[in-house]
């Protein structure tokens, strides 16, 4: 985007991935790589773009069917990345264009799909553009406003950044600039025909490149309500996702994002956008993946949803059916960059295990965030010294404790940085990780990690998980939500126990046992109640047992706090 680029990608990548399905998106697993923390090359302590090539066989060994990149853009990484100083160019500590190039064919070649994320709401202040504003030339790209108040003194109204404080800030000539998120991050007038036309260059830019789709940050933000509207009071961070806000989930975005949708089918119909959208009902997300709109919205009451059966299955229902009702696919995540791991926010490993295995049987695509495979931990005591979240320092906004969820990834047990790269790396990793580590983990059937492949493999195989658009519920004792996935090769019955206590549930037909998230010893003690530690998958013996339902029953166990997969 800087300096009115016109230049082409090094090679238009001719590598596709081995899955031709058109509307491969609609159950499909996404892995999301935040690429600071995923693997470093060059020893510097910061994940690359060649060490996530290096590792994206870990990827496709997983089982996933694409990787999501979190930005890797020419930044002064003042918010991790997400203010851009140029679309078009590869930041020198992550790499340079061919390695982005060198990535997305080595992607391909494994049969993953590539979708990067594209930053629309806001630039870097250090972009040229914005450095042209603040010299008085080209000002209308960004939104400027006079203040209030004697002199203009006062913020043109109360809006409040999303990292806490106003969300303006005063410029030398006594005029106003708008960032909904850190000073660093102007926000853009999407009002402004440059804006739109340069957006356009900077997808094709990658899409000639090879890449196969776009998560869209703050899709939801783009435009704001006429006039600038006032709130009426504080903390607005929190009403996110509660309420329409002026500044958030405005209709005038969904214009934007049909133009950007026939772009995307320009190039064929495979490549997607995924809208990072909060809305304050699945009814208003429902709108963002319209069929001319985009092709999937990330569904943030899942992820926010407490640990409690009636809980789980309410927001799966009210999912289901706003998107059923335009005809578009349902996301489920768990954790990602900006959330505290699912592991520490459910409260234990057992109950993250469970709930991955809830979510991987539902119909739709399913995200899954680096190291939650290995059952890491929120990181919750670095030194605030190291820490790097804009919103860290900055009160009433975002806690400002999301680099404990972005600590590097352990690969091996050993080194300084447990194979993260050669030398140290940007954010401490616990001792204890080594233990965690992928390689800890790799052949042992006790392992998250080895439950993950084992879901993702039984998911792909079984026509009856991921794929379609509803649940068929049973009826099921107080905790425990179980449903029914129907295909024409065979059913599959899901069961989540929240309960601290094993419970019984009667299976509509005999069933035999495809995975739970209990171990065979968890289960054997689970009966008078104690809490399992959910150490490792249990899965059919080789002589054919099917615990928790013996073969032919129609009584299964479900062990507590832990989800059970039968085939029926």
């Amino acid at each position: 985007m800087a300096h009115e680029l016109t230049s082409t990608p090094p090679t238009a990548a001719l590598a596709t991935p081995c899955d031709s399905s058109v509307e491969w998106w609609r159950d499909a697993v996404i892995y999301q790589v935040y690429v600071r923390s995923f693997a470093d090359s060059d020893g510097d302590g910061i994940g690359d773009l060649r060490g996530a090539r290096e590792r994206l066989a870990h990827v496709a060994g997983l089982g996933a069917d694409a990787v999501w990149l979190t930005p890797f853009y020419a930044s002064p990484q003042a918010d991790g990345g997400y203010d851009v100083a140029d679309y078009r160019a590869v930041d020198p500590v992550f790499g340079d264009l061919a390695d982005a190039d060198d990535l997305v064919r080595a992607a391909h070649a494994l049969g993953l799909r590539v979708i990067v994320d594209i930053v629309p709401n806001h630039t870097s202040a250090r972009h040229p553009w914005f450095e042209a504003a603040l010299a008085g030339v080209g000002r209308d790209r960004y939104v400027f406003r006079p203040g209030r108040g004697p002199g203009g003194a006062e913020p043109p109204n109360d809006w409040e950044s999303v990292f806490g404080g106003p969300a303006w800030t005063r410029v030398d000539d006594g005029t106003w600039y708008l960032h909904l998120f850190a000073p660093e991050q102007p926000d853009l007038n999407w009002k402004n025909e440059q804006v739109r036309a340069e957006f356009d260059s900077v997808l094709r830019f990658w899409l000639d490149l090879g890449v196969d789709g776009f998560r869209i940050d703050v899709a939801h933000g783009m435009v704001k309500a006429e006039g600038l509207p006032d709130i009426g009071h504080g903390q607005q961070a929190k009403l996110i996702g509660i309420q329409r806000l002026p500044f958030f989930d405005q209709d005038g975005v969904h214009e934007i994002h049909r133009h950007w949708r026939r772009l995307l089918e320009s190039y064929g119909p495979d490549r997607i956008g995924v809208a990072e959208a909060w809305a304050p009902t699945p009814e208003r997300l429902a709108l963002y993946v319209r069929p001319n709109e985009l092709h999937q919205a990330f569904n943030f009451q899942f992820l926010n949803c407490v640990w409690d059966a009636a809980a789980l299955r309410a927001v799966v229902e009210e999912s289901l059916r706003a998107t059923a009702s335009v005809g578009a696919p349902t996301t489920w995540v768990l954790s990602n960059h900006d959330v505290v791991r699912h592991t520490t926010r459910y409260g234990s490993l057992a109950r993250a295990r469970a709930a991955a295995l809830l979510m991987l049987a539902l119909p739709g695509s399913a995200y899954v965030y680096q190291g939650e495979e290995l059952g890491l931990p929120e990181v919750t005591d670095l030194p605030g010294e190291l820490r790097q979240d804009p919103a860290f320092l900055r009160g009433d906004g975002q806690d400002g404790l999301r680099d404990g969820c972005r600590v590097p990834l352990p690969w091996s047990a050993e080194g300084p940085s447990y194979g993260f790269g050669p030398a140290g790396s940007w954010l401490p990793q616990p001792p204890e990780w080594a233990d965690l580590s992928v390689a800890a983990q790799t052949g042992d059937p006790g392992s998250t990690l080895e439950l993950y492949r084992a879901a993702l493999r039984i998911r792909r195989d079984h026509p009856a998980l991921g794929a379609g658009d509803g649940v068929e519920w049973l009826d099921a004792p107080e905790g425990v939500l179980a449903f029914r996935r129907r295909s024409a090769s065979g059913d599959v019955v899901v069961a989540l126990n929240t309960g601290a206590r094993e419970a019984a549930l009667t299976l509509p037909e005999p069933g035999s046992l495809l995975l739970s998230s209990a171990s065979r010893t968890d289960e054997e003690g689970a009966g008078a109640g104690a809490r399992p530690a959910s150490t490792g998958p249990v899965l059919p013996s080789p002589a054919g047992e099917s615990a928790p339902a013996a073969a032919g029953a129609r009584t299964a166990r479900v062990p507590a706090e832990s989800s059970v997969w039968w085939a029926i």
